[in-house]
């Protein structure tokens, strides 16, 4: 994949991820606000202060999620984004890393 094509997936994906965002918050299921950033970044705020904060990283081609639990790196394979050590699917790792910072399930 070379850097335009990431970068085109890597947008999709990153929409996709603020839609489902959209949806949740409007649900009120769990109290927090999120932003969309220049450059590919969502910067999501869990009441409290805590914050999740997901951004494309073009020189390793990856999604990365940097969260209290600690920073994930996420690959495309096969049309999926994929936790490139234990392959939990990206939009999975974000709706779990929100439920546990928001302390209620969110689900993405």
């Amino acid at each position: 994949m070379d850097e335009r094509e990431f970068m085109a997936a890597a947008d999709a994906e990153l929409a996709r991820i603020e839609t489902a965002l959209e949806v949740a918050s409007e649900s009120g299921v769990a109290d927090f606000d999120f932003e969309i950033r220049p450059g590919g970044v969502i910067e999501i705020e869990v009441a409290g202060g805590s914050k999740i904060i997901l951004n494309r990283h073009g020189a390793a081609r990856e999604i990365w999620l940097a969260a209290k639990s600690g920073g994930y790196h996420f690959r495309a394979e096969a049309g999926r984004w994929l936790d490139t050590r234990n392959g939990e699917e990206l939009l999975a790792a974000v709706s779990r890393t929100l439920s546990e910072q928001a302390g209620v399930r969110v689900s993405l």
